[in-house]
């Protein structure tokens, strides 16, 4: 819950927020006599809260959506989260079962099992010579 309103953290959320990469962390600076933070800062903006609204995502997932996954629908929706830029994850089930240290079998039933409760969106379905499949991830399911 929502300190501020009493409310869900993530009502009728439909995709995760993006995940900027560079933008006010250290890992993205270049080096050129400007810190990226002190900038974002000057036009109003924080690199803090991008990251703020990722834990509030996971804090949801966790609090709402995890007791009723399996280990690895939890796993594979975790590793999706931690792709996800610009609302989509792109990967290849071979990439996800690696990470996750599973068999691809195991990860598309993961898959299946994350769709079938809303969590999981195919937005392209990749393949050999079609590139890597992209997903929304949600943290808890819509509303039905």
């Amino acid at each position: 819950m929502n300190s501020k309103t009493d409310t869900p953290i993530l009502p009728g959320c439909s995709v995760l927020p993006p995940m900027d990469e560079g933008k006010g962390s250290q890992h993205g600076h270049q080096g050129n006599g400007t810190d990226q933070g002190t900038a974002n800062k000057a036009k109003g903006k924080t690199g803090r809260r991008k990251t703020s609204d990722r834990f509030a995502v996971l804090n949801a997932f966790v609090d709402f959506t995890a007791g009723g996954l399996s280990r690895n629908e939890i796993l594979v929706w975790l590793v999706l989260y931690r792709d996800t830029k610009a609302g989509t994850a792109r990967t290849s089930q071979a990439d996800l079962a690696r990470r996750a240290g599973v068999s691809d079998r195991t990860i598309r039933r993961a898959i299946a099992g994350l769709q079938k409760k809303g969590l999981l969106r195919v937005a392209y379905r990749g393949g050999i010579g079609r590139g890597a499949s992209a997903y929304c991830v949600r943290p808890v399911p819509p509303d039905k």
